[in-house]
Formats: C-alpha cells, sequence, structure tokens
C-alpha cells in the first residue's frame, strides 16, 4: 500500500511533520511504514520560464537559442529539444540546480548538477527539462510529449516553482499493512491512523446522495441470485458521458500512488478505489441488455473473454455480474470486453459492490487472473462503504463535468451488517499490557479511533469499518499502540495459574446435554456408519436428500457402508432394541455428526453437521418432547417465541403428529411421534417420539449475553379476547398474528383457555388470549390499546376468526 502525504494532509490538514517523523510515529502506533521516498529528492532550483524568443545556432543545424523569462530576469539556453515554440512555458533548471537523470529516462543517484556553459560556442545558463528528467515518466505525466521539453498550461504563472506545480514536494510512503487491518487499504483509513497518532482532527471528504434528475429504476434493475457471495451490489446510472483527461490534482494523486491516469472516468473509479479501499466498476449501459444486472454464480464449463481479451473456463464456485441475456463482468476481479467503456459511451452503469472474500480469493486462483480489486475484495470488506464509495464517484463525475448522475441508486442489501458490541474491561486491559492506565486514560483513545463509549453499560460500539475489533484483546491492542509502546515500562514476566474454560461451541453442546440428562434422557452412541437399508424403514422417498449419502470406499460390511445423513436410525434401533428387552419408558439421547455431500461424487469435504436426536417411548406425548426443545433453546439464551410448522412433510414422521422447530424464521429442527409403519420396521409395538436439533443453527443464535431493565415505572394494560377459532388452526397462528399487529407497546401475551364442548360449534374450538400491553415512557391511553386491538382483531377476522359473543 502505498500513499503520498499530500494526500494524507488532505484529510488530516493540521499534520506537520517531517517525513522521518511520520514514518516514525506511524511504525509505533502500529501502521508500519517500510520506508518513503522523497518525489523531489534529486530536483532543485527548477522554475517556470516562458520562451520569448527563439533563433537558430549559428554552429549547429539541430541546436537553437531560446531568451527565456524566469520571472526575475531573461537567460538565454541553448536546446535541441525538437518541440519549443515562442510563447510556451516550460520547466527551466538554473545554474547549480539538479534533475533526477537523462531524458531516456535514467536516473542517476543524488542527481545530476546543471551549470552554466557553452553549446558550440554558445553561452547557456540553464536548461528545459523534459518530464524524464525531472524523475517521471508520461505513463504518470500523458500530457507530456513523447521526445523533447515538458510544456505547461498557460495558466501557470512565470517563475514558479516548477517542482511544485507538477505535484512533486512529496512523499510517497510504502506500508505493510496486516490482512486483519482491511480499513487501512485505504487512504482514508491509513489518515484515520495519522490523525489518531498525532492527535489531530480527521476530515473525511464528505459524501451523500447525489444527482436529481430521474430515477435510477427506470433505467436499471438489480437481482442478486446468490446471497452469500454477493452481500450487497449497489448501482447507479449517468447519463450523457464525457470521456476527457482528469483534472492534473487527480492526476498527481494517482501518479504518486503508481497508477497511471488513462481519462476521467478510469481515473474516478482508481481514485475511489484508492480513497476509499473500495473497488468499483463502469458499464457501458448500452451494452446491458434489458437494462438488467444478474449476479449469479458461473456454470460448470462456461466461458468468458475478459477485458484482458483472455477467454476463461468458469465453474459454479465463481460469481458472475449478467445482464439479461449474457455474462458482463467476472465478479470482484475484471469486468467483460463485452461491456466495456469506449469513447462512444453515451451512458454508464457504476457499480459497487461487496462480494465474500473467500470466493473472490479462491475464483481468482483458479482463472489464473489477479488485479487490484480482487486484491483488495479478497481481505473482506465491509459492505456498508459501498453506497458512500459510489456517492463520492458519482459526486465526482459531476464535479469534474463528466456526466448527468441519475437521481437515486439500486442498492440490493438483504442482510445490512450493524455495528457490534465490547464489554469494556479496564483491569483486563492493564493486566494483558503489563502496566497500570486510568479508565480515562483508556477512554480517551477511543473518539479517535471512532469507538463510542457508554459510561453506563461499559459498552464500546465498534464501527463496521473496523472488523479487526472483536475482543477485550483488540480493545487492549488499541490502547497499548496510542499510549506508545515505546512508553511501556520494562518488566519481567508474570503469571498466575488458570482453570482451563470451555470454548462456546462446547458450552452450547454442555448445556444440551444438561437438559436432556435433567429431562430424564440416558447419552447414548451410535455409529455414524450404516447400511442404505435404513432409509427403506424410513420411508424415505426416492428422492429424498437423505439417500444422497457417502459411499465408504472399504466398508466393515454392508449394514456399515454409507455414512449417515440422519441421525434417526442409530436412535431408532436403539430404542427398538431397549423395547424389544422389555425396558419401559425409556428416554435416549445423543449428539453426532451427520454428512451432507455437497455434490456427488465427492469433490471436496461433506457438510460435517453435529446434530442432538431426543428419543423416547412410554410415558409422555408429543407435548412433552415439545417442552424438552423449549426447555433447550431458553437455557442458551434463545429468547425469542419458537414456532411450530405443521407441514414438516417427514415420511418418518405421523402425518398429523409431526413439526418443524422454527426459531426466527429458520428451520433448527423438528419434532414428531413417529411413523407407526417406521415403528413395525424396527419391531417397536408402541408409540415413540423423536426431535431432532441442528447445533449450527443454535450455536449461531444462542446468547449468554443478559441485559437488564429498569422496573417498570408506567402501568400495564391487559386486554382479554375470546375466540371461536376452526380446529384446523393451530395456536401458534392466531400467536403470531398478535405478535405482528399488537405494535411496541406490547409486553406479553398468554394463552388461559381453550375450550370444546356443546356450546361450541362442531369444527371449532374456544381460544382466550390476555394481551399486555406497557409503554416504557408514558401511561398508555384507551386509544392506544383499541388501535392495536382493533389491528390484532382485523387481522384474525381475515384468518376466519370471531370473537367469541
Amino acid at each position: 500500500m502505498n500513499t503520498p502525504l499530500s494526500w494524507i494532509k488532505a484529510y488530516v490538514p493540521e499534520l506537520e511533520c517531517t517525513d522521518q517523523e511520520y514514518m516514525d510515529a506511524m511504525t509505533l502506533s502500529g501502521t508500519k511504514c517500510e520506508g518513503f521516498e522523497r518525489l523531489d529528492a534529486d530536483l532543485d532550483k527548477i522554475v517556470v520560464g516562458q520562451i520569448e524568443k527563439i533563433e537558430k545556432h549559428p554552429d549547429a543545424d539541430k541546436l537553437v537559442i531560446c531568451q527565456v523569462n524566469i520571472g526575475t530576469e531573461t537567460i538565454q539556453i541553448v536546446t535541441g529539444a525538437p518541440n519549443v515554440k515562442e510563447g510556451q512555458k516550460v520547466p527551466v533548471v538554473l545554474d547549480g540546480g539538479r534533475v533526477a537523470g537523462g531524458h531516456d529516462g535514467s536516473k542517476t543517484e543524488g542527481g545530476i548538477k546543471i551549470k552554466k556553459g557553452k553549446l558550440r560556442g554558445v553561452p547557456s545558463d540553464g536548461m528545459m527539462c523534459s518530464i524524464e528528467e525531472l524523475g517521471s515518466t508520461r505513463d504518470f505525466y500523458p500530457e507530456a510529449p513523447e521526445y523533447g521539453i515538458y510544456i505547461f498550461d498557460d495558466s501557470v504563472q512565470v517563475g514558479a516553482d516548477a517542482i511544485e506545480v507538477l505535484g512533486l514536494h512529496d512523499s510517497v510512503f510504502e506500508y505493510e499493512i496486516t490482512s486483519n487491518r482491511v480499513d487501512c487499504y485505504s487512504v482514508i483509513g491509513i489518515a484515520r491512523e495519522a490523525a489518531a497518532t498525532f492527535k489531530k482532527p480527521f476530515k473525511a471528504p464528505v459524501t451523500g446522495p447525489v444527482g436529481t434528475d430521474g430515477d435510477v429504476n427506470d433505467y436499471i434493475s438489480v437481482e442478486v441470485k446468490d446471497n452469500d457471495l454477493c452481500k450487497r451490489y449497489c448501482a447507479k446510472v449517468v447519463k450523457n458521458v464525457k470521456i476527457a483527461p482528469s483534472p492534473e490534482w487527480m492526476q498527481r494523486r494517482l501518479s504518486a500512488c503508481g497508477i497511471r491516469p488513462i481519462n476521467n472516468l478510469v481515473d474516478i473509479t482508481n481514485y475511489v478505489m484508492e480513497e476509499f479501499g473500495q473497488p468499483m466498476h463502469a458499464y457501458d449501459l448500452d451494452t446491458i441488455a434489458d437494462h438488467k444486472i444478474v449476479v449469479r454464480r458461473a456454470e460448470d464449463g462456461e466461458n468468458f473473454v475478459t477485458l484482458d481479451g483472455q477467454e476463461r473456463e468458469l465453474d459454479s464456485g465463481m460469481l458472475m455480474i449478467c445482464d439479461g441475456e449474457k455474462p458482463v463482468g467476472l465478479a470482484g476481479i475484471m469486468g467483460g470486453e463485452n461491456s466495456m467503456i469506449t469513447d462512444d459511451v453515451k451512458d454508464m452503469l457504476f457499480e459497487a459492490a461487496c462480494f465474500d472474500g473467500t470466493n473472490i480469493r479462491l475464483s481468482s486462483k483458479r482463472v489464473g487472473l489477479r488485479t487490484d480489486a480482487s486484491g483488495k475484495f479478497e481481505k473482506g470488506l465491509d459492505p456498508n462503504n459501498a453506497e458512500s464509495a459510489i456517492n463520492r464517484a458519482c459526486q465526482l463525475i459531476e464535479e469534474l463535468g463528466a456526466g448527468e448522475v441519475v437521481a437515486g441508486m439500486v442498492d440490493v442489501y438483504p442482510e445490512k451488517k450493524t455495528e457490534t458490541t465490547i464489554k469494556f474491561d479496564p483491569d483486563y486491559v492493564n493486566k494483558l499490557i503489563g502496566f497500570n492506565l486510568t479508565e480515562e486514560q483508556m477512554v480517551s483513545y477511543f473518539p479517535a479511533l471512532e469507538l463510542k463509549y457508554d459510561p453506563e453499560t461499559k459498552l464500546i460500539t465498534i464501527p463496521t469499518f473496523r472488523q479487526d475489533l472483536v475482543g477485550m484483546c483488540d480493545i487492549a491492542e488499541e490502547v497499548a499502540r496510542f499510549y506508545g509502546y515505546d512508553n511501556i515500562p520494562t518488566t519481567l514476566p508474570s503469571g498466575e495459574a488458570t482453570s482451563g474454560k470451555l470454548s462456546y461451541k462446547l458450552r452450547i453442546d454442555e448445556i444440551a446435554r444438561r437438559v436432556a440428562l435433567y429431562s430424564g434422557f440416558s447419552q447414548g452412541m451410535s455409529y455414524s456408519f450404516e447400511s442404505p437399508k435404513v432409509y427403506d424403514k424410513l420411508l424415505l422417498p426416492k428422492d429424498s436428500k437423505y439417500r444422497q449419502s457417502i459411499v465408504i470406499s472399504n466398508p466393515l460390511g454392508e449394514d456399515f457402508s454409507v455414512m449417515r445423513t440422519t441421525p434417526l436410525g442409530g436412535m431408532l434401533t436403539s430404542l427398538a432394541t431397549n423395547y424389544n428387552r422389555r425396558n419401559k419408558d425409556v428416554r435416549l439421547f445423543e449428539m453426532g455428526n451427520v454428512y451432507l455431500p455437497k455434490e456427488l461424487p465427492l469433490k471436496e469435504l461433506p457438510d460435517e453437521r453435529m446434530q442432538l436426536i431426543l428419543g423416547f417411548y412410554g410415558e409422555g406425548d408429543f407435548f412433552t418432547m415439545k417442552g424438552v426443545v423449549e426447555e433447550l433453546l431458553e437455557q442458551v439464551g434463545m429468547k425469542k417465541r419458537v414456532h411450530y410448522d405443521a407441514k414438516a412433510g417427514k415420511t418418518f414422521l405421523h402425518p398429523g403428529r409431526q413439526a418443524n422447530i422454527v426459531y426466527d424464521g429458520t428451520v433448527i429442527g423438528y419434532l414428531g411421534e413417529v411413523h407407526p409403519t417406521v415403528c413395525e420396521n424396527y419391531n417397536m409395538k408402541t408409540r415413540a417420539y423423536i426431535a431432532v436439533i441442528d447445533m449450527p443453527y443454535v450455536y449461531e443464535m444462542s446468547s449468554f449475553d443478559k441485559k437488564y431493565e429498569g422496573i417498570a415505572k408506567f402501568p400495564a394494560v391487559s386486554r382479554d379476547i375470546s375466540m371461536v377459532v376452526p380446529k384446523d388452526i393451530p395456536v401458534g397462528k392466531i400467536e403470531e398474528a398478535i405478535e405482528s399487529k399488537a405494535g411496541k407497546n406490547l409486553e406479553s401475551y398468554s394463552l388461559f383457555d381453550i375450550y370444546e364442548g356443546d356450546q361450541i360449534e362442531d369444527g371449532f374450538k374456544s381460544v382466550a388470549y390476555s394481551i399486555v400491553f406497557r409503554a416504557k415512557d408514558r401511561t398508555l391511553e384507551d386509544s392506544d390499546i383499541q388501535s392495536a386491538m382493533n389491528k390484532i382483531l382485523k387481522e384474525l377476522e381475515s384468518m376466519g376468526i370471531e370473537l367469541r359473543a
């Protein structure tokens, strides 16, 4: 990562230090500087001169004599440059000055000193310079002639410092950025670190929605089919594009970073990528079929020609950007030749997206193509940065007159990334860094790092761009590096014996075992190998996903020839063994892995998932098992209400006594009575019940965080409703209606009566609920309660439910 210091100072305007001081301070604060290069290191006494008169050299056909005004005087310079003309403004090295090298681009250590002298007998008081002699090349100064003297714009003042005009009074620093500091792969990220290091204000560029005319949705639509690989996709449209050179200030900044200026559109995308660390891509809108963008996986064997003209073979592990008919880009790596921006472009589509870093890294390796964009994506970017970056790009387009930005932005962002919190523990920090700081000292570093601290809850809110801050050890590192590693006193190592601690996952597993044991279940174990005959005993359809099992190459026998895809076979075998040995009221549980192949034959390791299975026969019924499941979820901190979907569709369960376990919209398992035919297949002449919970979902959704809520200050208001409900509507649907329509003041609700009898029509049941409302900031009025109740009743009426008279 290379950045010019002038660009950093654009966002930290009060930064004043020498290059060496900057490098030392940044390295000590954790942003390691490998070194720096002064762009004007070998340049001295170079000014802007204007050629007033040109005469032929009397003794040399290829030399001319120029009278050059340097502001304070007019000097005579003899040159052989073929492109000089009267009136031009050129860089002039005065007597005693230095240039970086020769006109052929070669450089000399320490530069070349220029002295007055004579060329073919004619005095020459200095030298006019080419861009190569100033230490650069036409790649970074494309306006420079291929051979000859560099010509300034007419607006440049005669006698001005030519090095300053060219933007060469600058230093370029090279940083060694660790992979966890994704935010520092940008100029803004480095500037934020510099501001914190030198305790100066940080001023980020102001961005916001750009565009006033039209609606972007009239020009383009976006569909993301693989949200796991594309977390966010932002698109804006620019009309009436005008391709031209970018302004000098932008060219100079890009050149200092080692990026060759091309034109305003390309330079803007590169500029924003360096500034925000967010890669962007531009498409010619006229080449986008149906004006539609589709983000999908490639097909195995699909071929695609990238911008570099190379045809590349893709597979289903790669992500593609497509239009309504064809692929137009290899996501996160390179665009397609069929949608490239040409000089004839009229309307343009701007893309700023956040792709999965691991997928981009693997895809880039498979196609043998690594770009600046893929190098940033593979680190794992902050999806919240995409909107600011695309707004910044469109802001620059309007400022530079490169086009007209259409109002609005297409933003596909299904799961918004939110700020996280860390519980602050000053004592832990002091123990980790080995000396004592006060809490006030530690907290004083947080504002510069954009960390928000609540002294009451002692919670630190982490901005989404700081993906490296996940625990207190990371906070301790932040405190130590801004206190100053060089200020930490030398101490002898110390320590104390500590007891072991279960990991989060193992802690969940232990709670699951404990709940099962306390509920009367005994732990059993069965083999991960089983017989394919199990599928027929479980009545699995021929196309069931459970039949897609991994066949073992060297099995012990047919009964151990495949890896299990469901734990049911082992559990039912154990229950049947106990039943046939006349054991009453048997309850068993097992925690074991199932092996779900992603495809057959295997090309990669299967999905190895831990599942908890509970099984029993004898005392108890469906609701007994349901209670055990709910107790487990409560113990692991899954506090939201669990829903049950009776349409589970499990062929091995009783069709009228089964349900999927649904938590927060995700199916995390199922439970029910074993199908009578399955029981017969396992030689059990009794009812049996099972529940299976997919533990990875539990690991993800559980939480041991406990938040205190004060005692309510305002009174609660309760309403009871009694309803006549069709028997085929479960109470879960009623509770969903109450939750969705009761509003923010809903505190609780409870079922207190179910009645079926002579006073209720056949096919119906009477159900009664008590609903409690309470506001945290005021006493509720009847109008508040009635409004919520009306919404609930309206929703219930739409389900065919009526209030009981």
